[in-house]
């Protein structure tokens, strides 16, 4: 539980860091004033000045901020704002963009660099019956079906099947059609499963479904060959950029499906998750090893980057909007607008977040 909750905050704060450090960056290097750098949203429980800039650690850890001069537009007219050089509004509008997208930018690069790390240490890779070139091959779980004798009796994404036993017999597991003829064999009988989560090996006992439902196999599991393939340093770097791409596309795809399904549906999809279901992921995760919980990082920082370019208020695509706006039409969007809009659009997420909350914590009981 203690090293669930050390891993969970410390991915969350990595992931917090790099993003708020992208805009912060971005904007001194742009020459504006960065009055605070925010870890945390408000009530502050402590702040450090250095320089021009306040540090402040907050109460609220679930996300962070970057308090730049001027980025709630013109507090004293438009016109002294333009004479305060270093004001976010009096800056030209492809600057303020960059200091906007390089959160996003942040996360990728952060998804990137965890991903070269993995494929150097050795990434966990489906691979096919005849391959040779990979060390520690093994029949992991890739899938449990909901209510299903695997869920029922603990099986999880990421579980090693290592032994088969029945009636005193043992079966050692080397390829997935070992337990598929198996599972087929002897459904209705009660066997044994020999598993292999992380540094632990677990014995599960269960009854395979002689009529399980359509596509889900008699104990509801989805199978996979899985070895260790390592790349060198070189090859690791292009490999974890490419991998990231390669996810961000994916993901992007998928968030096209929530917003269809809820826009279309009225629904919100099982597989969105608050603070707590990623707190319970990283519970399993943790037990996997070092190479997953670097995986999950990277994942997460994936889907934080599509999340945030977004265009919707208080997010930074929403920010971007503006600025894209104020583009077309040649004149800032009014500062009371932008700042009603973006507090209605942070209220929308905040109760977003509640709710997928309050459901994450239902799924545990």
């Amino acid at each position: 539980m203690i090293l669930t909750i050390i891993v969970f905050v410390l991915i969350l704060g990595l992931l917090i860091f790099s993003h708020e450090f992208g805009h912060f960056i971005s904007a001194k290097k742009a020459g504006m004033k960065v009055e605070e750098f925010g870890f945390g949203f408000p009530p502050r429980i402590f702040g450090i000045k250095k320089g021009e800039t306040l540090y402040s650690l907050n109460l609220i850890p679930i996300g962070g901020f970057v308090k730049i001069h001027g980025q709630d537009g013109p507090q004293e007219g438009k016109k002294r704002l333009k004479k305060d050089k270093r004001a976010f509004y009096s800056r030209p509008i492809w600057q303020r963009a960059i200091v906007l997208a390089m959160g996003v930018i942040m996360n990728l690069f952060l998804a990137a660099v965890l991903l070269s790390i993995v494929h150097g240490i050795g990434i966990p890779t489906i691979i096919g019956a005849d391959s040779t070139q990979v060390k520690n091959a093994q029949i992991q779980i890739v899938e449990v079906a909901q209510n299903s004798p695997a869920e029922e009796v603990g099986l999880k994404i990421g579980d090693s099947i290592k032994e088969f036993s029945i009636f005193n017999s043992q079966f050692l597991i080397n390829e997935v059609e070992d337990v598929q003829r198996l599972v087929a064999r002897y459904a209705g009988e009660e066997i044994t499963l020999v598993i292999k989560r992380g540094n632990e090996t677990l014995e599960k006992t269960l009854i395979p479904r002689i009529s399980p439902p359509e596509e889900e196999g008699p104990i509801g599991i989805a199978l996979a060959k899985v070895g260790i393939v390592k790349h060198s340093w070189y090859a690791a770097i292009w490999q974890g950029f490419k991998t990231t791409g390669e996810l961000t596309i994916t993901f992007v795809g998928l968030f096209y499906q929530l917003f269809k399904t809820l826009i279309v549906r009225g629904e919100l999809m099982e597989e969105v998750a608050g603070p707590v279901g990623i707190a319970v992921l990283t519970s399993q995760i943790t037990k996997l090893g070092l190479v997953y919980i670097l995986q999950f990082a990277a994942l997460i920082s994936i889907n934080l980057a599509i999340i945030n370019i977004i265009p919707f208020p208080a997010l930074d695509g929403g920010r971007l909007l503006f600025l894209a706006i104020e583009k077309i039409k040649k004149s800032p969007v009014s500062a009371k607008i932008e700042r009603t809009v973006n507090g209605i659009g942070f209220a929308l997420l905040i109760g977003l977040m509640i709710l997928v909350t309050f459901r994450d914590i239902a799924k545990l009981f």
